[in-house]
């Protein structure tokens, strides 16, 4: 979808740009998906903030999404809608089974109302269709990568996202570059759905304004030593000065720079080129 810009009329509306969602559906979502979305402000169980800059914002429903695509395996399925959903940056897709039933998927870009659908082994790479991995040609864009067979997709899911599958690595294992540049082997049987994720355009849009931001959920974000000692390690001091120690985020932990990859971490063995181009993760 094109990016739309706005005459400025005012100082905010000058450097805005922002999606423009006329192919985008403008009926209610489906009832039977949808349910209501608590807010938490960032506040745990004890209403401790534990998320900091978040509060506010506009009340949102969570729509649903089949992420697994393995319930009705060879049941084709039309597509009837493209939706925003407030949840996510890409579009979703309401599609209704031939067996009556329901659900929403990630749409992926070039999905319109009218196209049929399908999942399973059986089948074809076409875009939108969900297959496993070695039934999946190689050199295809995919999304809603599988990690573990029958958990749901998890890898590719944001707006413009996609993996490629680079081949096979022996009789069990796949080999997907992700959209860092990592290469990792992943199980043949975990499934991927064909195409890049919609809503190319989000990586253009400019925000404009603050308010809008807090239309999102998202309070303003100010620096550690602008806040008093009670809020953050390094709050107060006269003037602007730090503290006179490390850089530190508000739990005090060194935030310029250090490790954050335990050594010994079980999933490093998956990776066969680090998104650092080093030839094997260590």
């Amino acid at each position: 979808m094109p990016i739309k810009s706005f005459q400025p009329r005012t100082p905010s509306l000058r450097h805005t740009r922002l999606v423009d969602y006329s192919e985008v559906s403008s009926e209610p979502p489906l009832k039977s998906k949808t349910k209501g979305k608590k807010q938490t402000g960032g506040r745990n169980n004890r209403g401790r903030v534990t998320a900091p800059y978040r509060g506010g914002g506009h009340k949102r429903r969570y729509r649903e999404i089949d992420f697994k695509r393995a319930r009705f395996d060879g049941v084709p399925a039309t597509v009837k809608a493209i939706e925003y959903d407030p949840n996510r940056t890409c579009f979703v897709a309401q599609i209704w089974y031939a067996n009556g039933h329901k659900d929403y998927i990630l749409a992926p870009h070039g999905m319109k109302p009218g196209d049929v659908v399908i999942s399973g082994e059986t089948a074809e790479p076409r875009v939108g269709n969900c297959l496993p991995l070695d039934k999946i040609p190689q050199g295809l864009a995919i999304h809603n990568v599988e990690l573990k067979p029958g958990k749901g997709g998890q890898l590719a899911r944001g707006a413009g996202s996609q993996c490629v599958l680079s081949g096979r690595v022996d009789d069990n294992w796949m080999a997907v570059q992700l959209p860092s540049g990592e290469i990792r082997r992943i199980q043949k049987t975990c499934r991927a759905t064909i195409g890049q994720v919609s809503n190319l355009d989000h990586m253009n849009i400019q925000i404009g304004k603050a308010g809008r931001n807090r239309w999102l959920g998202r309070r303003p974000k100010n620096r550690g030593t602008s806040k008093n000692p009670v809020d953050h390690p390094m709050g107060g001091g006269n003037d602007r000065t730090g503290g006179g120690r490390q850089p530190v985020d508000r739990h005090g932990n060194l935030s310029k720079g250090p490790k954050t990859r335990r050594p010994k971490n079980p999933t490093n063995k998956m990776i066969i080129r680090s998104r650092r181009r080093k030839t094997k993760a260590k």
